[in-house]
């Protein structure tokens, strides 16, 4: 039998370095986007919320603290792991594909912070869509929060070097095919290491398509954290609010 090989996420995500490279990711600017969110679709207290590659958590945990029933799957048995310690009776987290639904429905299921976009062929990008749709109450609100694949393009750091924890992370990104790529390169303890994460360049119109295909209707966009419109220009996020047909 042919071993298949393991998609980049599946080991990058996995690693102690990828948590110490995103480290200093601004924890009180989710806490405020969470509460704008919520406020912004008027999800009630006590409502189910599903939170698709939720890494460690910290989103899902801040949705539980001000007063949600909260699940939160990632492919990434480390970070599930990581999430576990913070699990009650009304917080929960689960290794799980976020193309393959569960067998629950929620009244929000929200994919954050550009965990989307990750595998080679848009039918799997389409699976995963009508995973969170098959996930979703019949009224329920569905989130996308991607990069604007427009700004960030224009905006482009070809190559830079972060200086966290002693490491020296060498970081070279460019878009080949339609992929944005970013190679990660470090030594740590007296060991060469070498990640390239590649992320498809989706814009709105593809999504459109995505959504489409899987019959969801997008019902607001926003532009960045704050919820202010979404400018193609100027934009750095792109925040797909939406809702089945």
């Amino acid at each position: 039998m042919k071993q298949i090989q393991p998609q980049w996420y599946d080991t990058w995500f996995d690693t102690p370095y990828y948590h110490i490279l995103y480290k200093n990711r601004d924890d009180s600017e989710a806490e405020a986007f969470m509460s704008r969110l919520v406020k912004a679709l008027g999800i009630k207290k006590k409502a189910a919320i599903l939170d698709v590659a939720c890494g460690k958590g910290r989103h899902a945990i801040y949705l539980n603290k001000i007063g949600y029933d909260v699940m939160g799957i990632d492919l990434s048995q480390n970070s599930i792991n990581h999430a576990k310690q913070f699990e009650n009776e009304t917080l929960h987290f689960l290794r799980h594909d976020m193309c393959i639904p569960l067998d629950t429905t929620y009244d929000a299921v929200l994919n954050l912070f550009t965990s989307f976009g990750y595998f080679e062929k848009d039918e799997s990008n389409v699976k995963a869509i009508q995973a969170m749709k098959a996930n979703m109450k019949p009224d329920a609100y569905g989130v996308i929060d991607f990069l604007n694949i427009h700004y960030t393009l224009k905006h482009l750091k070809p190559f830079e070097i972060k200086a966290i924890d002693g490491i020296d992370f060498k970081i070279e990104k460019w878009v080949e095919n339609n992929y944005l790529f970013k190679q990660i390169s470090f030594n740590a303890e007296g060991q060469d290491f070498e990640y390239t994460e590649r992320l498809k360049c989706i814009d709105l119109a593809l999504f459109q398509s995505y959504f489409d295909e899987a019959g969801l209707v997008p019902e607001r966009i926003y532009g960045n954290y704050n919820l202010d419109a979404f400018d193609k220009e100027k934009s750095e996020r792109l925040v797909i609010i939406f809702k089945r047909k």
